[in-house]
């Protein structure tokens, strides 16, 4: 069914067909309304969802912490500043293996204050042992959040699908929507392997762990995490099959004879995309390749696919303060250093605080990898696009 839906919209009728049995949030602009539309649903009587309002995110998570482990299907939404405030309570959740999935709308982090889109949000919590997924639109949010589900419960790890904010979490959009019960089908019933309120079989958790175990046990999610690579591949592969959208851990837009190519998450693919295909008609081999799938990393899988590239430029919504690039630009350089031919690679830093990125900006990125495949040299590794000088 077709039809027309803002992104935090999208999200919030994924989470009504979801149907979680708990529901804990606090709002924050830019996704105040997935949880307020969601609460809607709960009040009409569309969902059996015990929604829980809370006095911060920290004790959103913390609520949806205690539902899963009891044994209910949790969830939440939050951006910026609430997913900070929930950090501490994120590295808890991975660590008791818990599927909780996360409805997130990217947006910057103060200081100064802002509340439109950069990538600072979830790129702070990277490493907090959750699956993070990336969405370009509404459509992709919508069926991402499906999707996080059974393979959040299916890797025993908690899932983040993102969309940025205001860009898509407010922009209306044509999005073909499923039917209740077939998203019901696709995710199953949830079945917890070891519920609190199993009294005859009972354990014990977040237990305190000293030297003699916790190494074990944090392997323990490491190793999911690997192994979580497998069932999101799997799971997408299925929702492929059953409603004729695939995804893959992430987009090759033109890059199978691209001499220069862009790699990007979110929105700003769909405007790179316009330029690829202008770059492609004046006879240009520009190509892009948009990451969907950032935690677990498709390490292997992007070497592969991004070692022919004569150059590349990786462009990063979010700035790493370290001086020497933003935290996608890092992990790509460190996957293409093993490559036989290795690429030039350089970095741009672009959008922060939902600084608008336009055709031109994308072209001129293009422009500057034509002139290093000619030169051989880099000018500048780390280049901030759009900003005044």
């Amino acid at each position: 069914m077709k039809v027309a839906r803002t992104g935090n919209e999208a999200m919030a009728e994924a989470m009504r067909q979801i149907n979680p049995d708990v529901v804990a949030a606090y709002p924050i602009t830019p996704a105040t309304e997935i949880v307020q539309i969601f609460s809607n649903f709960v009040a009409d009587g569309l969902v059996k969802t015990e929604f829980v309002a809370v006095e911060s995110e920290h004790s959103a998570m913390s609520a949806c912490i205690g539902a899963q482990a009891a044994g209910a299907r949790a969830m939440t939404g939050t951006s910026s500043q609430g997913l900070i405030l929930m950090s501490e309570m994120l590295y808890i959740v991975s660590g008791l293996r818990l599927p909780i999935v996360l409805a997130e709308v990217n947006r910057a982090i103060a200081s100064p204050i802002n509340i439109h889109c950069d990538h600072s949000d979830t790129m702070a919590v990277r490493d907090s042992g959750w699956i993070q997924i990336y969405s370009e639109n509404a459509q992709e949010g919508y069926d991402n959040l499906i999707q996080a589900v059974r393979i959040a419960e299916e890797a025993r790890l908690p899932a983040m699908v993102t969309i940025d904010g205001f860009i898509i979490s407010h922009g209306m959009e044509a999005i073909d929507m499923l039917e209740d019960e077939k998203v019901t089908e696709f995710i199953k019933e949830y079945k917890p392997e070891h519920p609190l309120l199993d009294v005859d079989n009972p354990i014990t958790a977040g237990a305190i762990d000293f030297t003699d175990y916790f190494f074990e046990h944090k392997r323990q999610t490491i190793e999911a995490m690997k192994d979580s690579k497998e069932i999101i591949q799997r799971v997408s592969q299925e929702f492929g099959e059953k409603f004729g959208r695939t995804y893959e851990l992430f987009e090759s837009y033109k890059l199978d004879d691209a001499e220069i190519a862009l790699v990007i998450i979110g929105s700003t693919a769909g405007t790179a995309k316009v330029v690829v295909d202008k770059l492609r008609s004046q006879g240009i081999k520009a190509g892009l390749l948009k990451i969907r799938v950032f935690r677990p990393f498709p390490g292997l899988e992007l070497r592969e696919a991004l070692s022919n590239i004569k150059a590349i430029a990786v462009m990063d919504r979010a700035d790493g303060l370290n001086t020497v690039g933003g935290p996608l630009c890092e992990e790509i350089k460190a996957i293409l250093y093993e490559s036989e031919l290795r690429p030039k690679i350089v970095n741009y830093i672009y959008g922060l605080g939902g600084r608008d990125t336009n055709l031109k900006h994308i072209e001129s990125v293009f422009n500057d990898l034509g002139e290093i495949v000619k030169t051989g040299r880099i000018k500048e590794p780390v280049s901030y696009l759009g900003v005044r000088e």
